[in-house]
């Protein structure tokens, strides 16, 4: 899988999921669902011609283990997965999926936490929340040398600029509003 840039449409809800798939943009997220729901979701979106990339920690079902890993590589077949957990990390980029470590920025204590994770783990991609704070993304961009996205609480073309302008390799969005642009 090509590593993600511009929008990236992040579906939370079954509403959503024909706009992302209408979109023009060649990947697709999925954050919330149910794991009875994946497979086919993952089908059409391929069938539609997007890259998927899972949440793999807010898939309701799936367990954050080696076996998990498994069964998602088996049967889900993404092309890549998010997570805020280093375990779930080192097995994706074990088993050579696209591997993007979610981070949140609560304060300055969390980034130094955060920039050691990236070393720790050694992720594809980052993905920075919130995703509005541009002289944070050029930070960990330039010190860790990874591609990041921007995500949480983006909400205009603006901000999705903004973030652009810093660095960040892609933007990642539930809002329908944001794909199109």
């Amino acid at each position: 899988m090509n590593m993600p840039t511009g929008i990236l449409p992040a579906v939370r809800n079954m509403k959503d999921f024909e706009k992302a798939l209408e979109s023009k943009h060649h990947s697709v997220v999925f954050l919330e669902t149910r794991l009875a729901q994946l497979k086919s979701l993952v089908k059409y979106a391929k069938r539609a011609n997007k890259d998927v990339l899972i949440h793999f920690d807010l898939i309701q079902g799936l367990k954050a283990d080696e076996y998990g890993m498994e069964f998602l590589l088996r049967e889900i077949k993404p092309d890549g997965i998010i997570s805020t957990r280093g375990n779930t990390i080192k097995l994706a980029k074990k088993h050579k999926l696209l591997a993007i470590q979610r981070m949140f920025l609560l304060d300055s204590m969390a980034v130094e936490h955060n920039l050691k994770l990236i070393d720790r783990f050694q992720p594809d991609c980052v993905e920075l929340l919130p995703g509005l704070i541009p002289d944070i993304i050029e930070q960990i961009h330039s010190e860790t040398k990874i591609p990041v996205i921007a995500g949480g609480l983006v909400r205009s073309k603006e901000e999705v600029s903004s973030a652009l302008d810093a660095g960040a390799a892609a933007v990642s969005t539930s809002n329908p509003e944001l794909w199109n642009n």
